[in-house]
């Protein structure tokens, strides 16, 4: 079963809003989406964009979990190098004991060489810093240096990577793949084995970047400008970020029925577990993003049944 999940990044261009309510509206919208059967909530970082990107995960993740009480909470991904892995074992033991054990802990490299300048961080050698974190904050829950220790154990860990490196870093360290690419499974594999893993622990979630309307002719062009705008910020003036960006898979406008054909395709044959679309783009309608929710709930039903269909055909 794939549990089908919301990705928030908390933009508000303009601003629009003030961002009190900004948070708040997403808070509410997030129990909201609980309320409606979906499976998790994924957060996002950046730092430095005009539009306010989300850039404290781990914090807002705690508002999450005393808000909710059964949607997983993911980081996809907490930037590993802006922190020291102490911080961010810490950080994510409060997260995981305020949720229950709910967090579903992703780390990631990063891409954006300002962000790294603004945090006097080393860009080079942020994979290695990277795979650094991932084995320091699982020793430091284990060997009681981070306290107090979190409800799960051992943590679910990810590692968000876009390239053949950061794939076998996530099999070295044993942690899941956030990043849904065919041609990834091969080094990932890799690297479970390198790092003494068996095969069967490979598993991969990520960002499916659909957005689901009733309409979705009439909904693409009111939904155009806003995901122009998301698109084109992670750019700038910086040519890594915009490698990256054209990376990035475009935004879609779908049915459900299209949206659950479309995402079967994409995990067929690989060890996908979790799939997750954005749950707002900052700038929309409300009505559009409340019916988005809702029709993202029904998902995990409709990818059950292909997935029955599938193995009995």
């Amino acid at each position: 079963m794939i549990r089908v999940g919301l990705y928030y990044d908390v933009r508000n261009p303009g601003p629009a809003r003030p961002w009190p309510q900004v948070y708040a509206d997403t808070l509410r919208r997030i129990g909201e989406a609980e309320d409606r059967g979906v499976d998790a909530v994924w957060l996002s970082e950046h730092h430095g964009f005009a539009d306010g990107y989300l850039p404290a995960p781990l914090t807002f993740a705690a508002a999450v979990a005393a808000r909710t009480t059964r949607v997983r909470i993911g980081t996809a991904v907490a930037l590993a190098p802006l922190t020291h892995p102490l911080a961010l074992a810490e950080q994510a033991a409060v997260v995981d004991i305020l949720s229950g054990g709910r967090l579903e802990l992703g780390l990631g490299a990063g891409w954006r060489e300002p962000e790294f300048a603004a945090f006097g961080a080393d860009f080079r050698g942020r994979y290695d810093a990277l795979e650094r974190a991932v084995g320091d904050v699982e020793r430091f829950w284990r060997d009681g240096t981070a306290t107090p220790p979190p409800v799960q154990r051992p943590m679910p860990m990810w590692v968000g990577a876009r390239g053949p490196r950061g794939a076998r870093i996530a099999g070295r360290t044993g942690a899941g793949l956030l990043w849904i690419d065919p041609e990834l499974l091969g080094p990932y594999r890799d690297g479970l084995a390198a790092g003494g893993h068996p095969e069967d622990a490979a598993r991969m979630g990520g960002l499916v970047n659909v957005f689901l309307a009733d309409d979705p002719d009439a909904a693409r062009e009111r939904i155009r400008p806003a995901g122009r705008h998301n698109r084109s910020s992670y750019s700038g003036n910086d040519r890594a970020a915009a490698r990256s960006e054209s990376a990035f898979p475009r935004l879609t406008v779908l049915t459900v029925q299209d949206a659950a054909a479309h995402i079967a395709e994409r995990t067929a044959g690989l060890p996908v577990t979790d799939v997750f679309c954005f749950g707002d783009i900052g700038g929309l309608d409300p009505d559009l993003v409340d019916r988005h929710v809702e029709l993202v709930a029904t998902l995990p039903a409709l990818l059950e049944e292909r997935t029955v269909a599938h193995a009995a055909s």
